[in-house]
């Protein structure tokens, strides 16, 4: 069985054991995570969601936190203008490995709910 999950903005495609690096998540190494957006559910009866399936959700275990390859940016300006600048950014990731996907009873596990860190710091300033 596979599925189709959204997360950090992007979709990935994740059966169980699959390891993934995706946006950061507010968790630390060891934690049970949950995802809840789940757009499909394949296997020998697929599910689509509109837009997300009822009631799934897919179960991690966050590995590590880390950050990404480094990547350069050089701009070079046009002639007669001898500037040029550097510019260098390495992307914080979560490497989580995933565990289990659920079909439904996804309220009922009690694991909590993977959340980017930019959401977690506005949700504490809520409850705030």
């Amino acid at each position: 069985m596979f599925a189709v999950i959204k997360t950090g903005g992007k979709q990935y495609r994740v059966e169980s054991g699959t390891e993934l690096e995706i946006e950061t998540l507010a968790a630390v190494a060891g934690d049970k995570v949950q995802f809840n957006d789940v757009l499909m559910l394949g296997g020998d009866a697929p599910v689509v969601g509109a837009p997300f399936v009822e009631g799934a959700a897919v179960q991690a275990e966050v590995i590590e936190q880390k950050r990404g390859e480094k990547v350069i940016h050089f701009v070079k300006r046009r002639r007669k203008h001898s500037s040029k600048r550097t510019k260098g950014h390495r992307q914080n990731l979560t490497v989580v490995r995933i565990t289990d996907i659920l079909a439904s009873g996804a309220a009922e596990s009690g694991v909590s709910a993977a959340i980017g860190t930019g959401a977690a710091a506005a949700q504490s300033e809520e409850q705030a």
